[in-house]
């Protein structure tokens, strides 16, 4: 069986990984791949970038171990002895009314377990901690139709909760709009906790989960690792990095055999890309950098790829791991309802911003992990990350390394920047959040234009058609940051999960 892999970011990597290691009873690979990538590079948004000392990641910085699948893929390809936990302490702040606020302990992604954290918080005022705590009271909602994030933190836990934690923390994942991100389709743990146990804060007290299926959540303790997992969206780089922390105690159990709920690797996720390139050449996967599809046709038996600037490839099976909007302009002929579908799904672009500042700059980055911006704050950054202290080994003793974000569904303008305006209205922000006005030694920007996928309301309902029209092309599978899931975990299930159902039509 021959297989044509759109696309070379972490999800096309994970697939044609899961397609090489398929042998056949000889020992041997069963099936010829070959995987077709429009950039210079394979990796995608995965990129590590080294300068000065200095190790920065462009793109997502960790992995979430409660999701088995990146792990699983590590180890898989050796790189388990790699491996690094995030530094201690993990805390991390919202920026509201003009100054930082720790984030409550006791948090359970949104909603306070324990009361006396909460009420001792600066974070709320005592009604806002009042109208929180009503969520003990009212009734659940009925009915399972889907609804915004917005709308579910508004009538569980209050606005106050919506500005201050479910925006900058939950749909800042995504770099998305609260108001128009979908429930079921980012965080359908919270309503089947509410489905469950009538409260949001009943039933996490009760089960004290770690939602290992959601994209990122604070641990019992409300700690959190403020850096992004961007999934390829996986890995990308959004807009409000949120990550859990990694404690082990029964109330917080901690991430894959009691892992921490956050690795990385130590040469930077980069590493990751570098290894799988070398297991899949030494497999005798094709690997076409610089090579763009324009289509995706039918002919007997399987397809053919139409290459820009002429050429083709034919193949039995196709994956597309490739953006949704760019998957819609490949099968604009073959499937025109799905490549309609498909186009629909926006995405938001973004950018990162890191910055180095010599060991005297010290003094005025707060402790922790990082900082969020709460809604309607008036700044352009929507989250910064000290990498420094997030991770051993990223910046030379002493030296502070931060990474600001810029971009998001609500400031869709910030591309539009030139790179040394990027970096002024960064800097004009550390100065406002951090009191940081120390210039910095370096700085690297890097742009993700239509990087983060917005999981709309009615956006699973959307999948579920797109899937129905596709039904007709046996051989053809699509997997990415686009559709079910952001993360890189995510993304290399989804890769795999391609190969596999292209195998099974096979046989």
């Amino acid at each position: 069986m021959r297989v044509a892999v759109v696309g070379g970011g972490i999800t096309g990597l994970a697939a044609a990984h899961a397609l090489a290691s398929a042998s056949s009873p000889r020992g041997r690979p069963a099936h010829e791949v070959v995987l077709l990538e429009a950039d210079a590079r394979p990796g995608g948004k995965v990129l590590t970038v080294r300068r000065d000392g200095c190790l920065l990641e462009a793109g997502p910085d960790a992995f979430l171990t409660t999701k088995p699948h990146a792990l699983h893929l590590v180890r898989a390809l050796g790189l388990e002895a790699e491996l690094i936990g995030p530094s201690e302490p993990r805390t991390v702040a919202v920026f509201w009314r003009g100054r930082l606020h720790p984030l409550p302990e006791g948090l359970a992604l949104i909603a306070p377990m324990r009361a006396g954290p909460l009420l001792r918080s600066s974070l709320f005022g005592l009604l806002e901690k009042a109208r929180m705590g009503c969520d003990l009271l009212l009734p659940a909602r009925r009915g399972d139709g889907d609804e915004s994030l917005a709308a579910f933190v508004r009538r569980r836990l209050g606005q106050a909760a919506v500005d201050r934690l479910a925006s900058p923390l939950l749909a800042g994942i995504y770099a998305g709009d609260v108001e128009r991100l979908s429930l079921r389709a980012t965080f359908p743990h919270l309503a089947e906790v509410e489905r469950r146990y009538g409260s949001l804060i009943r039933g996490f007290v009760a089960s004290r989960p770690t939602l290992a299926g959601a994209s990122a959540a604070p641990d019992a303790r409300g700690r959190m690792a403020a850096g992004r997992t961007a999934a390829e969206g996986d890995d990308l780089p959004a807009a409000a990095p949120v990550e859990q922390g990694d404690g082990t105690s029964v109330a917080d159990p901690g991430g894959s055999a009691g892992l921490p709920l956050f690795m990385t690797l130590r040469a930077g996720m980069g590493r990751l890309v570098e290894r799988l390139v070398e297991v899949l050449e030494a497999a005798g996967v094709e690997l076409r950098v610089g090579t763009a599809v324009e289509t995706v046709a039918r002919r007997p038996g399987g397809y053919t790829l139409h290459l820009a600037g002429g050429g083709r490839v034919d193949a039995d099976g196709v994956i597309l791991a490739c953006p949704a909007f760019a998957a819609a302009k490949l099968l604009a002929r073959l499937a025109p309802e799905a490549a309609r579908l498909l186009d629909q799904i926006r995405y938001a672009s973004t950018a990162t911003v890191s910055l180095a500042f010599p060991a005297t700059a010290a003094g005025a980055v707060p402790a922790g992990h990082g900082f969020v911006v709460a809604r309607g704050e008036g700044v352009r950054i929507t989250a910064c990350t000290c990498l420094s202290a997030k991770w051993p080994g990223r910046a030379p003793p002493g030296a502070v390394l931060l990474r600001a974000y810029v971009g998001s569904a609500l400031d869709p303008d910030a591309l539009a920047m030139s790179d040394d305006e990027i970096v002024a209205e960064v800097r004009r922000d550390l100065a406002r959040t951090m009191g940081l006005t120390a210039a910095p030694l370096f700085t690297v920007v890097a742009r993700w234009p239509q990087a983060m996928p917005q999981y709309e309301v009615g956006h699973l309902e959307r999948l579920a058609e797109v899937d129905r029209r596709l039904a007709a092309f046996p051989g053809l599978a699509l997997a990415g940051a686009g559709y079910r899931g952001l993360g890189l975990p995510d993304c290399i299930r989804q890769g795999e999960e391609a190969a596999r159902r292209l195998l099974a039509s096979a046989e």
